[in-house]
């Protein structure tokens, strides 16, 4: 955006309000050692059209100051037309000798020369400028081909006159500190970015017909620079982030070009060529901070990082002179939030997709708040864990399939999957797959254990979520009863064991599993409940499930079984109810 110049017009905006708020706080002023003679419309009343005034007007000037020298007088008007006050004006102008004249510049770019006998005495700057997209002028060339503006022109003339002037005592001869900027070779123009001090009504100004008339004491101009320039509105109209509508007066661009100049205060950019980097350092630092925070601390984090910029570009600009860029920071700190939202939007729609089908909401939300735990670069990384599995399958499927219809059969079975779903989820399990009428369900997953105590909570919420299976089983029976339906019985197998989680599937598909040999023991334990005689609950553990769980529950120790693919014979026990 920055490199396309999207950003301009808000930089333009950020650039006058820096200005405004600088001068509601007080920090900035007019140099006092600039005054300006205006050409108003008072002078215009009394005098008549300006296009019709003789140049006699500008000598009875200069003979007013006369008695109370000003150090530089500047005329930021062309004479670029001979006239018969020509002789007159140059004689005045050579008396003085710290007169300055403008040359005007055309359409083309080239200079509109000053009258010959008037240029012989008198010191010469141009008076280039332009305006930016929205009117505003904020830059000025200081040199044009090694030749002064207007405002160098008029310090080297002030700088000269005042290495000539004695101070009140008479023994030293006043030497003003200027460091003048000089033309740099290589370089046709050398532009300077225009510091404005503030409103161009807070600058001294009077009225030329005032002066002339002798209205005005004349020792206000001693040993001060004065610009002599039109005001009137309309006639050389200027936009300044002060005085937009109306206008201002080109006369206060050479003022402020000069105030700059005398007290070094030119405005420093930020270069350029290093924006971009800003840029992208800021949206790396936004989204490094913002990205593990809360929406509440994202918008806390995003307000904190726009205002610190603020204060820190307001800050350089009102003590340094340093104009950082303001909209495309705070803009790419806005987006870099949004950018950051909407990834996390996205990743949570990743990650819920896998999850929230198969937890409670409860839980999907604590898996979001940990992602980190479990997501590498985006995926989900796989893991080696001790988790406890469950089993639970319905019994006699097969006959009540085969005496239903099959749109009854299929609510009637997902009447029980989602009643015991609801019930394991509401413990802490996570829905790993239905087969069937089968569910496998997963304790202690996504986050890894690494205590007993934990691997045994756990197990203790498996023995819960199966017991309270049964009891919301009981329940629905009594509703199908009702209704005349077949009645549910089931088995539950639950096994404790290192399993691997991770995603399975392809690109297109994946699916959060779990896989290993405590999966197939669960399996195996559901699977011989069918060949056990009925105990209050069909639920079989293995010996590794009832070490953590054998204080809380009542079991019974049903015996030692080879399942199937197991070489090594397993212990298991029946659970019977809570201690």
């Amino acid at each position: 955006m920055w490199l396309s110049g999207a950003w301009q017009p808000l930089e333009h905006l950020g650039y006058n309000l820096l200005f405004q708020l600088r001068h509601r706080l007080l920090l900035g002023d007019w140099e006092q050692r600039i005054a300006i003679i205006a050409i108003d419309e008072k002078s215009l009343a009394a005098y008549g059209r300006f296009a019709d005034w003789n140049r006699d007007r500008y000598v009875q000037l200069l003979q007013t100051l006369a008695p109370a020298p000003p150090a530089a007088i500047g005329f930021d008007i062309l004479f670029s037309e001979p006239s018969e006050d020509d002789q007159a004006f140059a004689q005045a102008i050579e008396f003085h000798g710290t007169v300055v004249l403008a040359i005007g510049v055309d359409a083309t770019g080239q200079g509109i020369p000053v009258v010959p006998q008037l240029a012989e005495k008198a010191w010469l700057g141009h008076i280039a400028a332009g305006s930016d997209a929205d009117g505003i002028t904020r830059q000025i060339p200081l040199y044009a081909k090694a030749f002064p503006s207007f405002s160098v022109a008029v310090l080297h003339t002030y700088q000269e006159a005042l290495s000539h002037t004695f101070s009140a005592d008479k023994k030293a001869r006043i030497q003003p500190k200027l460091r003048l900027p000089e033309p740099k070779s290589g370089q046709s123009d050398q532009i300077a970015w225009i510091n404005w001090p503030g409103p161009a009504e807070k600058l001294s100004t009077y009225s030329f017909v005032d002066v002339v008339q002798e209205k005005v004491d004349p020792s206000v101009f001693l040993n001060k620079i004065v610009l002599v320039g039109v005001s009137a509105v309309g006639l050389d109209p200027l936009r300044t982030p002060f005085n937009q509508n109306p206008p201002t007066a080109g006369i206060y661009l050479q003022a402020a070009a000069i105030d700059n100049l005398l007290r070094e205060r030119l405005l420093q950019r930020f270069p350029d060529r290093l924006i971009p980097l800003l840029l992208l350092i800021l949206a790396f630092v936004t989204t490094w901070l913002l990205y593990h925070q809360s929406w509440q601390g994202r918008l806390m984090g995003t307000g904190g990082l726009l205002l610190a910029w603020w204060i820190i570009a307001f800050w350089q600009f009102s003590f340094f002179q340093r104009w950082l860029p303001t909209a495309a920071p705070l803009g790419t700190i806005f987006l870099a939030t949004v950018a950051t939202q909407l990834r996390e939007q996205y990743e949570k729609q990743q990650l819920m997709n896998l999850f929230a089908q198969h937890v409670a909401p409860e839980m999907a939300q604590i898996i979001w708040q940990r992602k980190a735990e479990i997501l590498l670069d985006g995926q989900l990384k796989p893991q080696e864990l001790t988790a406890t599995i469950l089993f639970a399958d319905l019994r006699g499927f097969t006959s009540v399939s085969e005496n239903l219809a099959p749109g009854e059969l299929l609510i009637w079975l997902n009447l029980y999957l989602e009643t015991m779903s609801q019930c394991l989820m509401e413990h802490g399990g996570i829905i790993d797959k239905y087969i069937g009428d089968a569910i496998m369900a997963v304790f202690g997953v996504p986050f890894a254990r690494t205590q007993e105590k934990d691997i045994a909570q756990d197990a203790l919420r498996a023995i819960a979520a199966s017991l309270s299976m049964h009891e919301r089983l009981s329940r629905l029976n009594q509703r199908l009863a009702e209704e005349g339906k077949p009645l549910i019985q089931m088995g539950i197998g639950i096994h404790t064991g290192r399993v691997v989680v991770g995603s399975v599937g392809g690109t297109g598909r994946l699916n959060y599993s779990v896989l290993g040999d405590t999966v197939n023991i669960a399996a195996r334990l559901e699977t011989i409940n069918k060949d056990i005689a009925r105990r209050p609950y069909q639920i079989l553990i293995s010996e590794r499930t009832w070490t953590y769980i054998h204080k809380h529950y009542l079991s019974e120790e049903i015996g030692l079984f080879q399942l199937r693919g197991k070489t090594v014979e397993t212990k298991v026990y029946a659970i019977v109810g809570k201690r």
